[in-house]
């Protein structure tokens, strides 16, 4: 599985190299689904203009805008309602899913619901995460990032890999997101844990980590051996 973890999206050369390797093919040949699911879950986000400006590539985070081949909407809250032969081979065949922001808990309840949770991992596709499409990855959000409340009542994401996201730090739109309240957050996670800003992205193939940035990060470690960059 490949995965291109991301704050703010496809906003600068690096991350944008990085995401052109990791398709093996240039973007303007390559296939893409945009899920704007966790955007409705968000009372800042949708639904609404801006989960209309992610679907047509009119948002900052250059993700479906970039020049793909064709960009198709997968809805995941419509999926329980529809056979999996109209869907999954069409999710099977795509070369890269870009997952918007918004309430990631949202986002991890529908991907559940609807099946496709079971099915990322056997997916060749790149899976590249703005803010809460990242954070649903970890095992957990922890409390401060809690929004939309799942029956479960828990925090739980889908634990596909196994440090979580402090996403935006040090953004001008959100003053509460420093590396202070980061450092806090951390105190409460059980594992790994990394802050990034919106030039910083976290890129997985299978299971190997690496960071791409053009800004500022910092990895908390639950041993107390933290790096900062």
């Amino acid at each position: 599985m490949k995965l291109l973890l991301t704050s703010g999206g496809i906003i600068n050369k690096s991350i944008h190299d990085v995401l052109v390797g990791m398709l093996d093919k240039p973007i303007a040949e390559s296939n893409a689904l945009c899920i704007p699911t966790a955007m409705y879950g968000h009372p800042w986000v949708g639904p609404g203009s801006k989960t209309w400006q992610f679907i047509s590539g009119n948002s900052e985070d250059h993700m479906v805008g970039l020049g793909w081949k064709s960009v198709g909407v997968l809805e995941l809250t419509a999926l329980p309602s529809i056979h999996e032969e109209r869907w999954v081979p069409l999710v099977q065949e795509t070369d890269v899913l870009l997952v918007s922001g918004g309430d990631a808990l949202y986002l991890s309840h529908w991907m559940r619901q609807s099946g496709f949770a079971d099915l990322l991992p056997s997916l060749n596709a790149v899976y590249v995460g703005l803010s809460a499409g990242s954070m649903v990855m970890a095992p957990h959000i922890g409390e401060l990032f809690v929004g939309w409340t799942p029956p479960t009542g828990e925090d739980e994401t889908l634990g596909l890999v196994d440090f979580s996201i402090f996403p935006h730090l040090d953004h001008v739109m959100l003053p509460g997101n420093t590396i202070a309240a980061a450092e806090q957050w951390a105190a409460g996670m059980k594992g790994p844990a990394y802050a990034i800003d919106d030039q910083t992205a976290i890129k997985v193939i299978d299971g190997a980590v690496e960071v791409v940035s053009e800004g500022y990060w910092k990895l908390f470690s639950p041993n107390g051996n933290h790096r900062c960059f």
